[in-house]
């Protein structure tokens, strides 16, 4: 089975998150798991992506780390993600070496352009509908994927408010990857290893 899915974290991890987590990723069509927790103290990251780490190796995902490239390599991650606001590329490149360095462009060509030129492994492009992890994202529409395919040779991965009956068409419009977070974790009708299993 192709995986197409980048899931993110629930923005609270909770004690039993890890079992569901291991239900979710034994569905193998994860491709990367990113830990993005905003609100909480660095050592507290540190130790819960540490156990998220034992997981994701056993299922043979890549984790990323969000926002924070010292996490990324304290933990020996699999790569880092980076926001506009954060960290810059080029200093966590050489920080970071080889490892995975994927960055939010948001709707506009010019950033992609500019992450292409500090030697990115993804982009991410959206948001493109409202979505509970970033209510006050930038909007996004699907000609930036239409357009990345065509002019960009990095994989492509569309986030925001992507659930099952949409899904299909950031796939069909050129993105590789679909970023998943809310209609996993958070889904008021379906357990997380149920709702994984609509991504095929």
């Amino acid at each position: 089975m192709k995986k197409l899915v980048y899931l993110i974290s629930p923005e609270k991890v909770h004690g039993y998150f890890y079992d569901d987590l291991k239900k979710v990723l034994s569905n193998k069509n994860v491709k990367f798991f990113q830990l993005r927790l905003k609100r909480i103290k660095k050592n507290k990251i540190i130790k819960i992506a540490k156990e998220i780490k034992k997981i994701t190796k056993k299922y043979k995902v890549k984790l990323i780390i969000n926002d924070h490239p010292n996490i990324t390599k304290i933990i020996g991650a699999d790569g880092c993600h980076l926001g506009q606001n954060d960290a810059s590329v080029v200093n966590a490149r050489k920080y970071l070496k080889k490892k995975i360095i994927g960055v939010t462009c948001h709707n506009s060509r010019s950033l992609a352009k500019i992450a292409v030129q500090n030697k990115v492994d993804y982009l991410a492009f959206g948001s493109f509908y409202k979505s509970k992890l970033k209510p006050d994202a930038k909007k996004a529409n699907l000609n930036i994927l239409k357009w990345a395919k065509r002019n960009i040779k990095k994989p492509i991965i569309a986030i925001g408010g992507i659930n099952n009956s949409n899904y299909k068409k950031f796939i069909k419009s050129g993105a590789k990857y679909i970023a998943i977070s809310s209609y996993i974790w958070d889904n008021p009708k379906l357990k997380p290893e149920i709702a994984i299993k609509e991504f095929k």
